[in-house]
């Protein structure tokens, strides 16, 4: 069985502060970035909402994928999380089988 890596993005509020993260456990991560466990960016602004994620097989993709999307323009990435998640729910509980 394969290793999953996951792209994701949190979101303070709709069109709020953005974070950009890469992690094999999302959920575990998500709770991190929820919890402010980790000190930074996603705790000083209040980012807790998982607004858009996407699988990849390999670190290495998920990773160039990380970067990629850091580079883009700010209105691309509402674009991208609109694209699927156009309320911007905040997709964790339904990780956690939760609706």
């Amino acid at each position: 069985m394969n290793k999953q890596f996951f792209v994701y993005l949190l979101a303070s509020r709709k069109y709020g502060a953005l974070y950009i993260g890469v992690t094999s456990d999302l959920i575990g991560r998500t709770y991190l970035h929820r919890e402010d466990v980790l000190p930074g960016q996603t705790s000083r602004y209040q980012i807790h909402n998982l607004v858009y994620f996407e699988e990849h097989g390999s670190a290495e993709s998920a990773i160039n994928r990380e970067k990629q999307l850091k580079k883009w323009r700010r209105l691309w990435k509402l674009e991208l999380i609109e694209k699927d998640n156009p309320e911007w729910l905040d997709l964790y509980p339904g990780l956690l089988g939760a609706h």
